[in-house]
């Protein structure tokens, strides 16, 4: 069996390895955008409450009532800075399975340059044992037209 055609099992498992890596750098995305829509979601929900806060304030407001409001603006920027940290780790795992996806395609690049290298040898090879035969022929031919 050629080089070629055995290699093409390798070639084969690195084109499934590179599939897996896309996928998982597909989840990975996914979780990114899910992580910064949350956040956006709760910056905005955020800025909604406090323009509602602003356009209550009209006159005197109780000191407990505005502490509740404070109160619950502080949870809020609790809640979106332990949001900004999963998304920072969900772009770090992004990263990651980005630069796995990138190996696993280089790898499977790789394997694809190599074998049609190997293909190229063999084509070179068969030519030269075609070549050979036909001179040999030739020179029986007229070894024959010599006698």
């Amino acid at each position: 069996m050629l080089r070629s055609k055995r290699l093409e099992v390798v070639l084969t498992l690195e084109e499934r390895k590179e599939q897996e890596a896309l996928e998982r750098l597909g989840e990975a995305r996914k979780q990114v955008d899910a992580h910064k829509e949350q956040v956006e979601n709760l910056e905005r929900y955020q800025q909604e409450y406090r323009d509602q806060i602003r356009a209550n304030q009209q006159g005197v407001v109780e000191v407990t009532r505005l502490q509740a409001w404070q109160a619950f603006i502080g949870q809020l920027d609790q809640v979106i800075a332990q949001q900004q940290r999963q998304l920072q780790q969900a772009e770090q795992v992004f990263e990651s399975r980005r630069l796995e996806w990138m190996q696993a395609w280089e790898r499977k690049r790789g394997m694809e340059k190599y074998i049609e290298t190997c293909r190229q040898q063999e084509v070179r090879e068969r030519d030269s044992v075609e070549q050979k035969l036909a001179d040999e022929a030739a020179g029986r031919a007229f070894a024959r037209r010599q006698r």
